[in-house]
């Protein structure tokens, strides 16, 4: 398609504009979502990306899409789905297409976000040595792996704060931080109040 000719890994999304020509094949076990769209968000029709990674929270959400649309016919509930899928496709950073193996540690870090996340596994994970991963997953996302880790876990805090009635250390739990103290201290030097603050 255009000038990309190539293959789209689970989790990515490729960006099809109207009337270009395109041709694929997939494996018949491979599972994707087909979403027509008259206007693009600004998002990605400002950029010159055809494919990228979507986040966790967009996958979620496609995956409750598929099965709604597997069990039931009912087009206010489709365009309902519709209008939802279009604010998080707006709101989707585009996160470029990352190496197959840097995807498979990212979503190691994203499904053991609460577990003591190390680079020894992570880069076993990736089927890389320690300095490589290191390396090659800062070229692919612009961030240290840590640092990686702790924006996903901070972010997931942040939303746990507001949209949940969980106490803080279950909350720091939840997101890796086994002891309040380490969990308020990092929340802290993150967004620059402490759990407590942001909640009130």
């Amino acid at each position: 398609m255009g000038n990309f000719k190539g293959k789209v890994a689970p989790s990515e999304c490729v960006v099809v504009k109207a009337s270009e020509e395109h041709l694929f094949t997939a494996d018949t076990e491979a599972r994707f979502v087909v979403v027509d769209i008259e206007k693009l968000p600004l998002n990605i029709s400002s950029s010159n990306c055809i494919v990228f990674a979507i986040n966790a929270s967009l996958i979620s959400y496609l995956t409750f899409i598929e099965n709604q649309l597997e069990n039931k016919v009912n087009a206010q509930l489709e365009l309902a789905m519709f209008e939802m899928f279009s604010l998080l496709l707006e709101e989707q950073p585009l996160l470029p297409k990352v190496d197959n193996r840097i995807g498979t540690a990212i979503s190691y870090i994203e499904k053991n976000i609460a577990e003591r996340l190390q680079i020894k596994r992570l880069a076993e994970s990736a089927f890389l040595s320690e300095t490589q991963f290191k390396k090659l997953f800062k070229q692919q996302t612009g961030l240290t792996v840590m640092k990686y880790v702790t924006k996903l876990r901070m972010e997931k805090a942040q939303a746990l704060l507001v949209h949940t009635d969980y106490p803080l250390p279950i909350i720091g739990e939840k997101v890796g931080y086994k002891e309040p103290s380490a969990f308020s201290r990092k929340f802290s030097q993150y967004f620059g109040l402490s759990p407590t603050k942001f909640k009130k």
